[in-house]
């Protein structure tokens, strides 16, 4: 850092239980801590997982991205963690992880909005602490939308849903090997929120509308796309 800047610390925390939403944050905003000249450092105690950011004041646009992320953490990180304890479905435990992240895409662009807005300008975010005390009406949402689906929701709804939200999109996405792509060429990592990456979560995630294949694809994740994108997945 140099010294004629200030710098501006900011630090953001959440329950050692959710300590991979914090390295999640961590990953993400790395390069543009680095090209700002500051810096970026993990913590991990018995009770809480920190990171501690350094940046020059007025980085404004580093603190719109910081806050867009601690967005993606709630708005599918804490999203779906409340989907899988609420729902109770027909589904296989993999098409119940699609279902959910199906919900999330739906409402995630208004979900991550409202978040942002909720978080405000601080130099201190506790994710957890936001999540419990800001954003209630969320919560309430959340709930209405889980007891919308029936306990008898099974695979064929899955697939009339997924149709849907495909064919109302116009979102495109790349996937090449099992790596999944945004319209800019960025690789995307969300479904990590989710408890694992994968490309069949991460392609429901960016509520795709069409998927650019770049290439082969594994025999599991071609039944995926023949099934949830048959006439939207293109090949070359």
């Amino acid at each position: 850092m140099a010294y004629n800047k200030v710098v501006e610390e900011i630090s953001v925390t959440e329950r050692r239980e959710h300590s991979s939403y914090i390295t999640y944050l961590y990953n993400v905003l790395y390069d543009s801590i680095l090209k700002l000249g500051g810096s970026g450092e993990l913590s991990f105690g018995d009770e809480r997982s920190a990171l501690y950011i350094n940046v020059p004041e007025g980085a404004e646009r580093f603190r719109a991205r910081l806050a867009e992320k601690i967005g993606e953490v709630i708005g599918i990180g804490y999203k779906y963690e409340f989907l899988q304890k609420r729902l109770s479905v027909c589904l296989s435990a993999r098409e119940k992880r699609f279902l959910c992240a199906a919900l999330i895409a739906a409402d995630y662009e208004s979900d991550k909005g409202y978040i942002r807005r909720k978080l405000g300008r601080s130099s201190r975010y506790a994710v957890d602490g936001v999540y419990a005390f800001r954003l209630a009406p969320l919560r309430e949402k959340w709930e209405k939308i889980a007891s919308y689906v029936p306990d008898g929701f099974a695979s064929g709804d899955l697939k009339r849903f997924c149709d849907f939200l495909v064919g109302e999109s116009k979102n495109k996405i790349y996937l090449k090997g099992n790596t999944v792509f945004g319209e800019n060429f960025v690789p995307l990592r969300r479904s990590r929120l989710a408890g694992g990456e994968d490309p069949e979560t991460e392609i429901l995630l960016s509520d795709a509308g069409f998927v650019y294949c770049l290439g082969d694809v594994e025999e599991s994740l071609g039944d995926f796309l023949q099934k949830y994108y048959a006439e939207r997945a293109i090949f070359s």
